[in-house]
């Protein structure tokens, strides 16, 4: 047993002390380094089961269109009504496939611990043209359930949480990353 401050900590949990300058405050806190490994691990398969879901219901309901939304899932006093009837009725065809497909890769992707940070980034960006077409909010004056998915989908990609029990672990230590650094921007 260790004693850290007033916390007695378990010789096998390994803690460290993170300081930092947040917005231009200092910071400074120690944390579990075993705890936080749990935790992202959790968070990056939990949001990528959401997303799966979501995606995969679509995909084998052949009945599914964005139109349905786009035409009459928008509360009333969104700013871009406009532009969600034309994509309605002129981009069915396209955005219907991509959403599918999209949320369903993405949950994939985040599930298995696959190219995290390119799947956490088009996540964040389909989760904010949910939040703006959600826009005026039910329950909220700006901030919903879309824009908390996009600051955690922020968080994973940052975290790099693919390396931890995913594919992008061992996809790092491939030859062709090594030679290629610029491709652990989408890993991760």
């Amino acid at each position: 047993m260790r004693v850290i401050g007033p916390v007695r900590v378990p010789s096998f949990m390994s803690t460290r002390k993170l300081e930092s300058k947040i917005f231009g405050w200092d910071v400074s806190f120690s944390y579990s380094e075993t705890w936080i490994g749990y935790s992202l691990f959790a968070l990056r398969v939990i949001m990528g089961w959401t997303f799966f879901y979501a995606g995969i219901t679509k995909v084998i309901n052949p009945e599914w269109s964005v139109r349905g939304f786009l035409l009459y899932g928008i509360p009333e006093g969104n700013p871009l009504t406009g532009l969600w009837t034309v994509m309605a009725n002129d981009w069915a065809w396209l955005l219907t496939p991509l959403n599918q497909v999209g949320l369903t890769l993405v949950g994939l992707a985040l599930i298995l611990g696959a190219f995290v940070r390119f799947s956490a980034f088009w996540g964040g960006i389909m989760m904010l043209f949910y939040w703006i077409a959600s826009y005026p909010f039910e329950n909220s004056l700006l901030i919903d359930y879309h824009m908390v998915y996009v600051f955690l989908l922020f968080g994973l990609g940052a975290f790099g949480t693919g390396r931890i029990l995913g594919i992008d672990m061992w996809l790092e230590e491939q030859q062709i990353v090594k030679d290629n650094p610029w491709l652990t921007l989408f890993l991760g």
